[in-house]
């Protein structure tokens, strides 16, 4: 069964960082591109970042390029994404996203989300 686990949000002043991991089951993350989206009230989800299975090339928003650091830790199977210089616009809630082959077509499969709070 595959399943995503977003972990490591949370309440941070403007300027801080955190670190979100996405932990898979059911299937290998170094063999498919990863992602990360988020969504703020209000809004539709964004791509914020994804790192790519053929070579490990990285994409990132340009919203938060030079901020934000997505990395794979393939024996752990987990995938980071590292936040730093937050800002109050950053606050959503952080997706972890994986799309997986299934027949002829492909499945997208989402983690639950974690919240993270950007705010003095």
């Amino acid at each position: 069964q595959v399943q995503l686990v977003e972990s490591g949000g949370g309440l941070v002043q403007p300027g801080g960082s955190l670190r979100l991991s996405c932990a898979a089951s059911g299937f290998t993350m170094d063999r498919y591109t990863i992602g990360w989206f988020r969504q703020a009230p209000g809004k539709e989800r964004e791509g914020v970042s994804c790192i790519s299975v053929s070579d490990g090339s990285t994409y990132y928003a340009d919203s938060v390029k030079g901020r934000f650091t997505i990395s794979r830790d393939n024996a752990k199977n987990t995938v980071y994404l590292q936040m730093n210089s937050l800002k109050p616009e950053d606050t959503a809630v952080y997706y972890c996203h994986a799309e997986l082959p299934y027949g002829l077509g492909s499945i997208d499969y989402w983690g639950q989300g974690t919240q993270v709070t950007v705010s003095s």
